[in-house]
């Protein structure tokens, strides 16, 4: 052990040491309990960032900590590796995707490894290799022979100077991403996988894991799916106008279709598209400018600005004659329901909004059923109640009128009871070179033919002609196109779209099971030791997309055999975005670096004042997202290089609770780095007086209190720490080893003249704070256990465990018990932790503190509250 403590060598040292042993090599163990924790797997981008250092930092913590429970801990690590920017680095800078690709991979995983992350790398995948999407493959034969896997055509966006399709993301606000010329819908041949046959499944199966999941991303989930039971109503257009005769909505509430004021539509609702071409000018740019800007079902996430056209069809209330003008909407969705609603705005807030602002008239159908309940003026009132103003149903209660009305709609032919869903089948076709290609042989004879499981996988070419423009660059690879039909021998095309990357990410961690198996994507028999997943850890912004998709995924493995559960993962960790402070100057209009300004904080940490050093001028301080432009990202690798990767470890755990963001403030990492020097110091100065003592012997029977008091504070140290890690309280455990090693600094004696009793509470406090502290810095702490043990083998080659604690050595022998009178502190008594109400009493008049505000008045009562307080009330 050196004199003074130096990360490179040490982290150097034993992250050698752990590569040769095979320390982290997970192998299958029937006598040990299993314990799966894993972390999202990354996108290869070529550099790692501060994200991905917390998000990696909390998984391998949690898997050193069940390591030295005893668990049998499996934590691999992959790459998700197929993706839209590698096809557009090939575009922009003329690379090879897969060189690209694989370039990115060595230096992250580089990374990784400086980062000290215990993975068992013997276990890596990565999507873009043929031995992994083989598998893709194998899965969309499966569930293409299930009925799961279909074709049929589907809008797409269109960019006609391109002359490609772009995904929504792409075409973002209606224009196209890369030439910025408007965007068109097209129809097109899509894939899709049927997720809504599991609709139901993945609502249900939210009641397994709602102990574990938070509860925020269940209810994302759970309105993802959004499940409606209601009712369709069809209203009869007048004239049917291009054909269509009727128009059917969907409705929770039928109770209220009295109060219904139009018929809204989306922009692309079959109504409209068959009248497109008598609509006056007006209505026509109106309605292609709601659809250009709205037409994409992601805008529809967040709340816009109502807007609209009365298009002059006229529809027909089937329950009171009525006619009602068809408007085209652009908070009506062709994704979700029928692409029509009824607007009724005294009972919708959002057909409220829309009805005030173009002044259609508002008529209440239903009053509250109590007394009760205020209507504010101006405002929809969606509750339940009674119907008035709604002829021969008028009095009824909602629940009635319900279904009452929905069975008259059912009996007189216009409507009938329906559950609806917003999710809808997962379009997996992509028109990009790389992904891994559909196994499918377009033939004109046979049709739509699966390529044989014995010629999987179907590879991509080395290279396309990227351009950017036109179809998928497969399209242009004439071997790869132009093969024979699997089921007829005549001539057939490939399929030229590639699979959507999340296809990709939905099951690679069940491969990390069994990564070698050249035949099956996994060996069931192999999996079912390690599955399902104990902790996943993952950003919440995935909720909706590879979360519910991972679920689907499972359900569907299970009906093919290969799994026997129906849910992936048991517990669910969604750590928070690690920010950094962003310094604009209202003067130079630019966000400037941190070492250009002059601020000050508040006890809290948080800037209060901040103005320019070379002049003075205000500058507005900000946290926000880390980026390059506003000059507050920070690159993972300085900071290892500067301080060592435990320092930075140990941060990114204390700085902040897991869930919460983190704000990056450099002066934490140094104040890390002060405590590991400070715990190094105090092995060096007692490694010597305590190598001859056994823990394991037991305490001295004769202690001293000096001793007593430091054994006391290890064991509620225990305590303490290992209730955090029950609830995955990452940073309270470094607050406890903290005030632990003050403790150690603080004892009144010194090695040289430490009695027994004396040197085994420091070698107990020792073992115990290096032992504790190895989840958030391994490298650190392996070189401290060498010390004090004289072991090479390593933590947990040698055995060590996370230590139990004795209660009876936490107890308190005293504490502390606040005196108050009258409600105002006036003293402090100290007891034993079992003293009586009586005995708390009578220490309590017996101070002498006290005693100046009881003496002369009279004592009203005395109120004890155990263990915390006491308080007199006299007058």
């Amino acid at each position: 052990m050196d004199q003074k403590y130096f990360p490179k060598k040490v982290e150097k040292k034993w992250q050698e040491r752990w590569a040769e042993n095979g320390t982290f090599e997970a192998r299958p163990d029937d006598e040990r309990e299993k314990y799966y924790c894993l972390e999202m797997l990354p996108y290869p981008s070529g550099r790692l960032h501060m994200g991905h250092v917390r998000n990696y930092s909390i998984g391998d913590a949690l898997a050193w900590w069940m390591r030295l429970n005893g668990f049998n801990v499996i934590h691999p690590i992959g790459w998700d590796s197929f993706g839209q920017p590698a096809e557009q680095a090939a575009i922009k800078q003329g690379v090879n995707p897969r060189d690209w690709t694989e370039d990115n991979i060595s230096q992250m995983k580089a990374q990784l490894k400086t980062l000290g992350i215990g993975y068992d790398w013997s276990r890596e995948i990565a999507a873009h290799r043929p031995d992994y999407y083989k598998f893709d493959q194998w899965f969309f034969l499966k569930m293409f022979e299930m009925g799961l896997a279909y074709r049929r055509e589907s809008d797409v966006n269109w960019c006609p100077k391109c002359e490609t399709t772009l995904s929504n993301e792409q075409a973002s606000g209606g224009i196209c991403w890369r030439c910025g010329t408007p965007v068109e819908k097209r129809s097109r041949p899509q894939w899709f996988l049927k997720i809504t046959a599991y609709a139901d499944e993945l609502l249900k199966g939210m009641d397994e894991i709602e102990d574990g999941w938070p509860e925020k991303v269940l209810t994302m989930q759970r309105n993802w799916i959004g499940r409606s039971e209601g009712a369709f109503i069809d209203f009869a257009v007048k004239g049917s106008p291009g054909g269509i005769g009727s128009v059917r909505v969907f409705t929770t509430r039928i109770d209220t279709i009295y109060g219904a004021n139009a018929i809204v539509v989306a922009s692309g609702h079959p109504l409209i598209e068959a009248n497109a071409g008598s609509f006056p000018d007006e209505i026509k740019a109106k309605i292609e400018a709601i659809e250009a800007e709205h037409g994409n079902p992601k805008d529809y996430e967040e709340e816009i600005e109502k807007d609209g056209i009365d298009t002059g069809l006229v529809a027909v209330n089937p329950f009171s004659g009525e006619e009602l003008p068809v408007w085209v909407g652009n908070y009506v969705m062709m994704s979700y329901g029928t692409g029509a609603v009824m607007s009724v705005p005294a009972h919708d807030e959002r057909d409220h909004e829309f009805a005030s602002k173009f002044g259609l008239p508002i008529v209440p159908v239903i009053e509250p059923a109590s007394d009760d309940v205020h209507v504010e003026e101006g405002e929809a009132f969606t509750e339940k109640g009674t119907l008035v103003n709604s002829g021969d149903w008028s009095g009824m209660s909602s629940a009635e009128a319900i279904r009452e009305m929905t069975a008259f709609a059912e009996k007189e032919g216009f409507g009938e009871k329906a559950v609806t869903y917003r999710l809808r089948d997962w379009g997996i076709s992509r028109q990009r070179f790389w992904g891994a290609p559909i196994p499918i042989v377009h033939c004109g004879q046979c049709g739509a033919v699966p390529v044989p499981f014995d010629d999987l996988p179907v590879e991509l070419p080395e290279s396309a002609p990227f351009t950017g423009i036109g179809e998928s660059p497969l399209a242009k690879v004439e071997e790869f196109v132009n093969v024979e039909c699997p089921e007829c021998g005549g001539k057939g095309r490939r399929e030229t779209d590639t699979m959507d990357t999340f296809v990709d990410s939905t099951w690679y961690y069940f491969r990390y099971c069994d990564p070698r198996n050249d035949q099956m994507p996994f060996d069931p028999a192999v999996a079912k030791y390690w599955l399902p997943v104990d902790l996943y850890i993952g950003g919440i912004d995935h909720a909706v997309m590879h979360l519910l998709y991972t679920r689907f995924w499972t359900k569907a493995m299970r009906d093919m055999g290969l799994v026997g559960f129906d849910e992936p993962a048991k517990s669910l960790l969604t750590q928070g975005m690690v920010v950094g402070e962003s310094f604009y100057s209202k003067k130079k209009e630019t966000y400037v670096f941190e070492d250009e300004v002059e601020f000050k904080r508040d006890e809290q940490g948080k800037i209060e004042e901040a103005v320019l050093k070379s002049d003075g001028s205000p500058v507005k301080v900000a946290v926000e997202k880390m980026s390059k432009s506003k000059h507050n990202g920070v690159d993972p690798d300085d900071m290892i290089s500067i301080y060592g990767a435990d320092a930075v470890r140990l941060f990114v755990l204390f700085a902040a609770p897991a869930e919460n963001e983190l704000v990056w403030q450099e002066s934490g990492i140094e104040g890390a780095v002060r405590f590991l020097q400070r715990v190094w110091r105090f092995v060096l100065k007692w490694r010597d007086a305590v190598s001859d003592i056994d823990t394991a012997a037991g305490a001295p029977a004769e202690i001293s209190k000096a001793a007593s008091d430091l054994r006391r504070k290890t064991h509620q140290t225990i305590l303490r720490i290992r209730e955090n890690f029950k609830s995955r309280q990452f940073n309270t455990p470094v607050a406890a080893l903290m005030e632990l090693s003050n403790a150690l600094g603080d004892v009144s004696f010194e090695p040289e003249s430490a009695t027994d009793a004396e040197r085994y509470a420091v070698r107990e406090a020792l073992e115990t704070l290096i032992i504790m502290l190895t989840p958030y810095a391994p490298h650190y702490c392996e070189e401290l256990w060498e010390a004090i043990t004289g072991s090479e083998r390593g933590i947990l080659a040698s055995g060590a465990r996370i230590p139990e604690a004795d209660e009876r050595v936490a107890a308190e022998d005293e504490i502390e018990i606040a005196v108050q009178v009258n409600g105002k502190l006036r003293s402090r008594v100290h007891a034993s932790p079992n003293a009586s109400n009586a005995d708390l009493e009578a220490l309590a008049m017996a101070d002498e503190k006290v005693k100046e505000y009881t003496d002369g008045n009279q004592v009203v009562k005395v109120i004890v509250v155990p263990g915390r307080l006491v308080n007199v009330v006299v007058k």
